[in-house]
């Protein structure tokens, strides 16, 4: 449990280790902005497409050997992007790294193959938790070596921990003998990889290139045409990537569309809040605060998702996992309500933090209870995957988003320029909308899986 958390911790610190850089990577780069943006959209991208890929992978040829291959790509990248000083270098590097996000639900299908059915619960609500809590926590230690450092002992960091990372799983993780039968689909994954990126791309770079303008539109259009294509392949495969059949149960879809809203939701507080504490005071509406201190604002949120994984798996073995899934997702929303009305104080932006993480907690730990109570033992790591990518698409979403409100809605005094009370607000309302879409869809879910006998964990969840 420890090694799997803690890879899990590694893995996920990899998506904001460049965060304190992004206003200054530019300069270090002597690149434009729009192109400096791409050390940090391209981790998203490899994390999308490497997920469900290597958790195909694993279910057919060992998920430990895959947790290795993925820390091995992260030390790799780590390299690479340690002695890059021009733009190209460092994409790749970081590109590699952002694939080692596939560690997390290759950990959670591990404990599934590997633990006593009464220590799953807790095991998989810690290590579920760990992609937000490896964000929260790393964003400090990040901001910290920037400031104070040269900006390439990110990587020394990131390459060590990593290493450590490689290190307990050769040494603490068990060969899994559950195999799923079959070949590995080389087609399905070239196409969910295709699909993947452009639709990500898109999405990601729509508002600089223009919501209607040709890239866009053609990854957006190609995108969905590719995943449209996929999908009549996948239905038609003896050995398909992910099964179609079992990705459109109920339970699974429903899961898999909140786990959107969830990551759309979640991050609104990792990255608005610091706007809105990173903000000049010069037009009455940021607090001023340098980029260190609005890290350690969100340190609480971290803290709590870790605090709250064994109350969460408690609930999930009492009460099932849709209902901790409900609760966390009413918190969410409760907490952006909050924030439409709190944000003139430092207090008020931790308080947030702190609330939607306490929900955010509460809802990856029931996740994986849920996928994997209604896919077979030999999926987990597939289907898991696929749950990490809906988590993401939705924070992608969310950046899109959040971009287009906070760009169009601002305050000028003077020479000072900021998102406006409303830009922050309206950002805080869409939030909280997308938590209330989750709670019905979570409802929606059926509190019974009487159809899926061969169900990872075939108890009710």
């Amino acid at each position: 449990m420890f090694t799997l958390a803690f890879t899990g911790l590694v893995t996920a610190f990899m998506m904001t280790l460049l965060v304190p850089l992004v206003p200054s990577l530019p300069e270090i780069l002597d690149v434009s902005a729009e192109d400096s943006q791409w050390a940090v959209t391209v981790t998203l991208l490899a994390a999308a497409v490497a997920t469900p890929i290597f958790g195909r992978l694993g279910d057919l040829y060992g998920k430990r050997r895959m947790v290795l291959v993925l820390l091995a790509l992260v030390v790799l990248g780590s390299v690479i992007a340690g002695f890059a000083t021009t733009l190209v270098p460092l994409v790749i590097g970081r590109g590699l790294q952002g694939a080692g996000i596939g560690v997390i639900p290759l950990g959670i299908s591990i404990l599934r193959d590997v633990l006593h059915r009464d220590r799953i619960g807790s095991a998989v609500a810690l290590v579920s938790a760990t992609l937000g809590i490896g964000g929260a926590v790393g964003l400090p230690l990040a901001a910290v070596i920037s400031q104070f450092l040269d900006w390439h002992f990110l990587f020394v960091v990131s390459g060590v921990l990593a290493v450590a990372g490689l290190v307990l799983v050769w040494r603490f993780i068990p060969v899994s003998t559950l195999r799923a039968e079959g070949r590995f689909d080389v087609v399905g994954a070239i196409g969910l990889a295709v699909a993947l990126t452009a639709l990500l791309l898109g999405i990601s770079k729509g508002n600089g290139w223009g919501w209607v303008s040709l890239p866009t539109l053609a990854c957006l259009l190609g995108g969905v045409a590719v995943l449209a294509v996929w999908t009549w392949y996948e239905l038609r495969s003896t050995s398909p990537l992910i099964d179609i059949r079992v990705a459109t149960r109920r339970t699974v879809l429903l899961t898999n569309a909140a786990s959107v809203t969830v990551g759309f939701a979640f991050f609104a507080s990792t990255v608005v809040l610091p706007q809105l504490l990173e903000a000049s005071p010069g037009t009455g509406v940021g607090l001023g605060q340098s980029m260190f201190v609005a890290s350690l604002c969100l340190i609480p949120s971290g803290l709590v998702m870790w605090a709250v994984s064994p109350l969460a798996a408690r609930l999930i073995r009492a009460r099932g996992a849709r209902l901790s899934f409900l609760f966390g997702l009413a918190v969410i929303a409760v907490g952006y309500l909050l924030a439409v009305f709190l944000m003139t104080e430092i207090w008020h932006t931790v308080l947030i933090a702190t609330v939607v993480g306490l929900g955010v907690g509460f809802a990856y730990s029931a996740m994986p209870a849920l996928i994997m109570g209604a896919v077979p033992p030999t999926e987990t790591a597939a289907s898991n995957g696929l749950n990490s990518v809906m988590r993401s698409l939705g924070s992608t979403v969310a950046s899109a988003v959040f971009g287009v409100v906070l760009a169009t809605q601002t305050v000028t005094v003077g020479d000072v320029t900021t998102p406006s009370a409303w830009g922050f607000q309206l950002s805080f309302i869409v939030s909280l909308a997308a938590a209330v879409i989750g709670v019905v869809l979570v409802a929606l879910i059926p509190r019974r899986h009487s159809a899926y006998g061969r169900a990872s964990l075939p108890d009710e969840v």
